[in-house]
């Protein structure tokens, strides 16, 4: 078959000669067990009605044995996952073959049992077959257009963590303190030390456990459980009876701005640390590469930035658990966030560098998505207005649109009503108004007994819809 460039498109190997290629050439053995038996492909595990997932994450404490076991399993996780993509990248481009995850982990046990790669057996089989799987899931988001195609973890570089199934940790509920409890890992002696900063939901059997470590040395544990989570009551007007809204314009002279005029501060957090990140990254500079002195001084850095990324994840957190509380609807922009970061080119691309940054640091894409699954969790609804809607240049009072304002133009009078704007006000103000319409439209073609949807996204709306 030749396409319409001239070139012949590429065939795909199936059948018994696939299955010869896999065992000759790339070392993958035949399905020995139940071979007579058709294979049925793996049902998910589908959670209980009314029940959503969540995650808590915990700082634990292992010593130095399970410290050591741990860094071993990160490592053996790492290697596992590049040896997958090369062997199914090997399998494509000489072979035409195509491999899943059950050759994956078929390949995995003879690893495991070559001379050079038994090291392997010292780690538990369950985390390396959930190293495979998440190359899978990699594949397939970069199958289906959702992501990038995937690399290669390298060591320093990328995210040290290993993922256990239910087969591979052991949990025992302490009878007293519900919700807390025991966690022994696969292959080591004793159970972690874990600081319980909140329980779990009490009887509840943890489905995973993934156990991470940052930069700066700290692990983590971080426990998928399913609860049910309860919604909060709805919140009215007094006077209308009409849910409670308010707009958000997310910005850089402020973090937030409502329609009310409320504005949440920027903590500015790189700039606060800035002068201290610049002599930790000189004193680091003037360390012999490979020394014990650099090895310090970056984890001095490390430890830094874990303080920055700690402290704006808890301003984030309890900003927006607020805001979901006391509305039942919340307006956003909808923020094309990897569009502004762009890498800087050309005239004035210092100046793009240092707002690239303060984007950076006020974490816009974090906020939005905590406000998306915690309207999700407690019932409440999240619109977001289209990116070309003016909502900084109309009056919020007579409706009139103004010409665009520089970022330097705070604030701005109308040329129709006279009135005296604060831009981000005004911009806050146009938002509530515009969702409150998406809103009423979407409530209006709902029948009669359905729930509002969490997310009402304008531009996954009909155009006739919206033209209403």
């Amino acid at each position: 078959m030749v396409e319409a460039a001239g070139r012949e498109k590429p065939i795909r190997v199936t059948g018994a000669e696939a299955k010869r290629v896999k065992r000759e050439a790339l070392g993958v053995p035949d399905r020995i067990r139940h071979q007579q038996r058709v294979a049925v492909p793996m049902q998910r595990r589908t959670p209980e009605a009314d029940t959503r997932q969540r995650v808590y994450r915990y700082r634990c404490y292992p010593t130095a044995a399970q410290a050591e076991q741990l860094v071993k399993t990160f490592g053996a996780c790492r290697w596992t996952y590049n040896e997958g993509l090369a062997l199914r990248d090997k399998a494509w481009r000489e072979h035409r073959v195509a491999l899943g995850f059950a050759e994956s982990c078929r390949a995995l046990t003879g690893w495991r049992n070559a001379e050079g790669t038994r090291w392997l057996q010292e780690v538990s089989s369950t985390v390396l077959q959930q190293a495979l799987r998440h190359l899978d899931a990699a594949f397939g988001r970069f199958f289906k257009g959702s992501g990038r195609q995937p690399k290669i973890k390298r060591k320093g570089r990328s995210r040290d963590s290993a993922t256990y199934v239910r087969t591979g940790f052991r949990w025992v509920e302490d009878p007293e303190r519900p919700g807390t409890g025991l966690i022994a890992l696969a292959k080591q002696s004793g159970p972690l030390r874990i600081r319980w900063s909140r329980p779990l939901p009490a009887g509840e059997r943890p489905v995973k456990l993934t156990v991470s470590r940052d930069r700066a040395g700290r692990f983590f544990v971080s426990v998928l459980v399913e609860e049910r989570i309860e919604p909060l009551p709805p919140v009215f007007l007094q006077d209308a009876g009409a849910p409670k809204a308010v707009g958000l314009d997310l910005g850089l002279a402020a973090l937030v701005t409502l329609d009310d005029g409320e504005k949440v501060d920027h903590p500015r957090l790189l700039k606060k640390y800035g002068a201290r990140l610049a002599g930790l990254q000189r004193n680091l500079h003037r360390k012999d590469r490979g020394s014990r002195n650099r090895d310090k001084a970056r984890q001095e850095i490390a430890r830094l930035y874990a303080l920055i990324a700690d402290v704006r994840r808890d301003a984030l957190d309890q900003l927006t658990t607020r805001l979901v509380r006391e509305n039942q609807v919340l307006v956003v922009e909808d923020l094309a966030v990897a569009s502004l970061v762009r890498s800087p080119r050309g005239k004035g691309r210092r100046r793009k560098a240092g707002l690239n940054r303060a984007i950076l640091d006020a974490s816009w894409g974090t906020l939005l998505r905590q406000l998306q699954y915690k309207c999700a969790w407690y019932g409440r609804t999240l619109v977001v207005v289209d990116r070309f809607f003016p909502s900084t240049r109309r009056c919020s009072g007579c409706g009139a649109t103004g010409p665009k304002l520089d970022l330097s133009v705070r604030g701005w009078s109308c040329d129709g009503c006279g009135a005296v704007h604060d831009r981000d006000v005004n911009a806050a103000r146009n938002l509530r108004d515009e969702g409150m319409r998406l809103y009423e439209l979407v409530a209006a073609a709902l029948p009669p007994g359905r729930a509002m949807p969490s997310l009402i996204r304008a531009s996954e709306m009909p155009d006739v819809v919206l033209a209403v």
